[in-house]
């Protein structure tokens, strides 16, 4: 299987490498003095690489003016059927509460991104859909996530596809999905 493309990720220009890992430091002592550390460590370890792809990922996004929210959205709509989708569809898939999915939705519209329009049989509901713009920019944003690997550097393909089962098992247990 080939290898991931390795892409440099500046995550802060005040930050210089340490000459160890914390990580492993914290997970030692916490073993010393408190017991075992393999999910201590884990859990650090998870947090840790968030905020690294998150910062990436906002990098990457930042100059199309979106964050990972609204691009979600965007990419949502771009794979709907009809290139629209209720609110409260949204906020199923996404995942967020409908206040979230509101304000994503608002800021998307002033953009021009997106549009609210009314649903063709329901009265109730009204639909968000994409906009040429909206297309757009989802596609020159995507160029960018994927061209930095959405920030997933150091790993092999088929490793990636390990984390993801692995993420996915914890997801599944913890009531995300059935």
């Amino acid at each position: 299987m080939p290898e991931r493309r390795e892409y440099p990720l500046v995550i802060s220009t005040t930050m210089s490498p340490l000459p160890f890992d914390p990580i492993a430091r914290a997970a030692q002592l916490w073993e010393d003095r408190i017991g075992p550390s393999t999910t201590m460590a884990a859990v650090t370890g998870v947090m840790r690489v968030q905020q690294i792809i998150q910062s990436a990922v906002d990098g990457a996004l930042k100059p199309h003016g979106l964050t990972f929210a609204r691009y979600e959205a965007l990419v949502l709509l771009t794979f709907s059927r009809r290139a629209s989708l209720p609110m409260r569809v949204m906020g199923e898939r996404l995942q967020l509460h409908p206040t979230s999915v509101t304000n994503i939705v608002d800021r998307l519209e002033k953009d021009g991104l997106v549009k609210r329009v009314p649903h063709p049989t329901d009265r109730r509901t009204t639909l968000v859909e994409i906009t040429d713009s909206g297309r757009q920019r989802r596609e020159e944003a995507t160029e960018s996530v994927t061209g930095i690997d959405f920030g997933m550097t150091g790993l092999t393909t088929r490793q990636v596809d390990q984390l993801t089962d692995l993420l996915t098992k914890v997801r599944r247990s913890a009531g995300d999905f059935e």
